[in-house]
This record gives structure tokens, sequence and C-alpha cells, in this order.
């Protein structure tokens, strides 16, 4: 079966993980895309739950074999990317493949499946917002946390790309209208 692809896309801190997290709660047939990063796992992340940290050489290995569907350098030497047998793994169990991806990420998934595809933008209130939330959580160091706010001024200019755009200003209002997108979707 080749099932659809549901993309949610944002910055850092806008609140797409959150929301796909309450989509898989709420959609059974929905199972996530574990992406693949070089980065070392932060906080509780598991490998192989969270995503899958492997080496870069090992990623680099993958790329020239082809086995991602999209990859890309997100931070200098840190490379995330979606396994083309991730989503053979989702298909395969009968179900519908969700991602929480970068924004450049998203806009190559939906390039590549186009009409399978939905791509979500979500919208943070503001760059004000956004960043008060990433230096709330304090997983990062202020130079990575400075990274994080220039990429996300970037990023926030590609969201009229995007089929949707999800404003994320109260999470609970954000999760029902991404329930009633991705309800119609995938009728």
């Amino acid at each position: 079966m080749q099932g659809k692809l549901i993309i949610f896309s944002a910055p850092s801190g806008a609140g797409k993980t959150t929301i796909v997290k309450h989509l898989l709660k709420k959609f059974p047939q929905l199972s996530f895309s574990i992406s693949a990063t070089t980065r070392e796992s932060r906080g509780n992340e598991k490998h192989e739950d969270d995503y899958y940290f492997i080496s870069k050489e090992d990623f680099l290995h993958k790329v020239a074999h082809q086995e991602f569907v999209e990859f890309e350098e997100v931070y200098k030497g840190t490379f995330y990317g979606t396994l083309r047998s991730e989503i053979e793994r989702i298909w395969n169990n009968g179900k519908h493949v969700i991602f929480d991806i970068d924004v450049e990420g998203g806009l190559r998934l939906k390039r590549k499946y186009e009409e399978e595809a939905l791509a979500i933008f979500v919208q943070p209130p503001s760059l004000a917002v956004l960043k008060e939330r990433l230096t709330s959580r304090g997983t990062d160091s202020l130079e990575k946390l400075q990274e994080r706010f220039v990429k996300a001024e970037k990023e926030l200019q590609y969201a009229d790309k995007f089929d949707v755009i999800l404003k994320n200003y109260d999470l609970e209002t954000a999760c029902a209208e991404a329930e009633m997108l991705v309800g119609e979707f995938l009728s």
C-alpha cells in the first residue's frame, strides 16, 4: 500500500512536535516518521524512537547510496534526513506517514510526493515568542540559540509555499484545527 504523507514544518519552537504528538493520539492510522541525524541526543531522546542517531560517515554513506528521500545539512556539520526505508516501513504497516520536519525538508517532501502529501506550516505568534520558547527550553547554548534564531527568521519566509498555514497562537485551537485538516485529508 502507498499511503499518504502529512508534513508538519516550522521553525524550531513553533509547536510542531506538540501538535504532531497530539495527532498521533487522535489518529491510529498515522505513524511517525523517525528522521536520521548526525547530532548527539538531547535530554531523554532515544535512538530509533525520537531519531536514528548515526555518525556523519554513516549518514554520508547512505546519501551516496541514495537511501534518503530528502536530507540536508541543517546546521553546519549537522545533517538530518528522511530514510526511504522509514516511509516504506510505515506504508508496509498499512499506515499513513506523519512528519515533524524542518521547513526545507518539508518542501522537498511535498515536491516529491505532490498530491499524496499535505504540507502544513506551523506559524508562531511572532519571532519574539519563538525566541522566548526556545530560550525557556534550556537545552541549547547561547551560540546554538543564536543559530536557531537566524534560521527561524529565514524559515518564516517560506510559509506561503505550504498547502496550509496553521497559526499556533493558542495550542488548543491549533491542535483542533490540525485535527480537522488531517481528518479531511485522510478521508
